[in-house]
C-alpha cells in the first residue's frame, strides 16, 4: 500500500471511479462529500430512467462528446469496459430500444449505488460525508465539517465536484469561485441537455407529445419524440441540438419534420385531392392528434394552400428564445477549460490536481453519453497517477 494518500472532492460517478481505480492499484483513497450520501445526482437521475451507458459503436459514440480529450477518454475507457465493470459489481444488463444501456429490471439505482459503494469499502477506499471543500494549495487542502475547518496533506488530488444544475443534489459549482482565485481558466457555465423557451405560446399543447419526428437546426439533426411545455419544447432531438445552438445568437429558429419517411413530393401528392384537409391528414398521413393540433395553428391560408402545407409538415418552424435556466435542466456546459489542463486532465499550474466530470468545459446528449464520460473522466486521472507513480518508482531504481 502506498503511504501518501490521495484525496477525492466529490463522491460523484467520477469521483468514485477514480478512487475505484486507484484503490485497485494498492492506493490509499480518501473521498470527501459534502453531502450525507453519495452520488445523489446519480440518483436522482436514475428515477428518469437508469441509462447507464449507450451501445453505439464506438466511432459513433465518441462523436457525440464536443471536446477531443473527452472522445479520446471514452475511446479508453469506452462503452464495453463500463459494462464489464458492472457485470464485476454483479449488475447485470440489457440494451433498450434505443440503444441505451440499462441495469436488468431487478437492480433499482440505489441498489447499483449499494454494490459500487460495498466495492470500495471491500478496497478500503474511505469516505467522509459532510465534507466541504473550501480551498487547496499545492499540497493540502481545507476543508469544513460539523467540528469547523480541517486542513489535509495529499501527493495527488482529485477535484470532481459536478456542473451547476440540480443544485439539490449538491451540484452547486461553488468551486468556480475557488479556482477562479488561483488563475484558473473558467468557461461560464450555460445549460444543457436543456428544453427551450419558444417565441410563440404552446399552452394549448402542453402535456402533448410528437414522437417519431425529427428535429432540424442549420445541418443538423436528430429524430425521436418532444413534448410541448406551458414554456416551450423539450425531448432528446431538443438536448442534442444544445450544442449546436449554443454557437449562434437567440432567437433561432428550429424546424420539425413530422413525416420523416416521406418525402414533400409524396406529401404533397397524398394532399392533392378534392378532400378535406383534416381527414387526409389523419387518414392517409396518419398524423398524431398532436401533430394535427400543431399543424392548425397556421394561419388559414397556410393550412388550406396544399403546397405550403406540405412544406410545412417537412419543415415547421419554432422559434426559440432561449435555454431553461440551469438549476432546472439535466447538465451543464462550460467549466474548467482544457487550456488550463494537460492531457491527464491535471491543472497546468497545479501539478498532482486534476479535474475530472461534468465541472470540466464538454458537453454530450442525454442517453448514458453523461455518465459514460464521468465514468471515463474518472478512470483517465486514475490511470495518469498510477502511471506517474510507476514511473517516480522506476526512476528512484535507477
Amino acid at each position: 500500500m502506498f503511504e501518501n494518500q490521495i484525496i477525492i472532492i466529490g463522491a460523484g460517478p467520477a469521483g468514485l471511479m477514480a478512487a475505484q481505480k486507484l484503490a485497485e492499484k494498492g492506493f490509499n483513497v480518501h473521498v470527501y462529500e459534502q453531502n450525507k450520501a453519495a452520488a445523489r445526482k446519480f440518483l436522482v437521475a436514475g428515477k428518469g430512467g437508469f441509462n447507464l451507458t449507450h451501445s453505439e459503436e464506438l466511432n459513433a459514440f465518441v462523436e457525440k462528446y464536443d471536446a477531443p480529450e473527452i472522445r479520446e477518454s471514452v475511446q479508453i475507457f469506452d462503452n464495453q469496459k463500463v459494462i464489464a465493470w458492472l457485470n464485476d459489481l454483479g449488475i447485470t444488463t440489457y440494451v433498450g430500444s434505443s440503444g441505451k444501456i440499462f441495469p436488468t429490471k431487478n437492480f433499482k439505482p440505489i441498489q447499483v449505488l449499494n454494490a459500487w459503494l460495498q466495492k470500495l469499502e471491500t478496497l478500503d477506499v474511505q469516505i467522509h460525508y459532510e465534507h466541504t471543500f473550501l480551498d487547496f494549495d499545492d499540497s493540502s487542502i481545507l476543508l469544513k465539517n460539523n467540528d469547523g475547518e480541517i486542513k489535509l496533506k495529499y501527493s495527488k488530488l482529485i477535484l470532481a465536484m459536478g456542473g451547476g444544475s440540480w443544485k439539490k443534489t449538491g451540484s452547486d459549482a461553488k468551486w468556480i469561485d475557488i479556482l477562479k482565485a488561483k488563475k484558473i481558466a473558467i468557461k461560464p457555465l450555460e445549460s444543457a441537455n436543456s428544453g427551450y423557451n419558444t417565441s410563440s405560446g404552446f399552452h394549448h399543447l402542453q402535456g402533448q407529445y410528437l414522437k417519431n419526428i425529427k428535429v432540424y437546426f442549420n445541418d443538423h439533426s436528430k429524430t425521436g419524440e418532444i413534448v410541448f411545455t406551458k414554456y416551450g419544447v423539450e425531448g432528446s432531438p431538443i438536448y442534442f441540438l444544445n450544442r449546436f445552438t449554443r454557437q449562434h445568437e437567440f432567437p433561432l429558429t428550429l424546424y420539425i419534420d413530422l413525416k420523416p419517411n416521406l418525402s414533400e413530393e409524396e406529401i404533397l401528392a397524398a394532399l392533392s385531392g378534392n378532400e378535406k384537409v383534416s381527414p387526409v391528414l389523419k387518414r392517409n398521413l396518419k398524423l398524431s392528434t398532436t401533430a394535427l393540433n400543431l399543424l392548425k395553428t397556421l394561419s388559414k391560408e397556410n393550412y388550406l394552400s396544399v403546397k405550403k402545407l406540405a412544406l410545412f409538415i417537412k419543415k415547421f418552424p419554432i422559434e426559440i428564445r432561449n435555454f431553461r435556466p440551469i438549476d432546472e435542466v439535466i447538465s451543464t456546459a462550460g467549466g474548467v477549460s482544457f487550456s488550463a489542463l494537460n492531457s491527464n486532465f491535471e491543472l497546468k499550474n497545479f501539478p498532482n490536481v486534476f479535474c475530472i466530470g461534468e465541472m470540466v468545459d464538454w458537453e454530450a446528449p442525454t442517453g448514458g453519453y453523461l455518465l459514460q464520460a464521468c465514468f471515463s473522466t474518472g478512470a483517465a486521472a486514475a490511470r495518469a497517477i498510477a502511471d506517474s507513480e510507476k514511473n517516480a518508482q522506476l526512476t528512484a531504481k535507477k
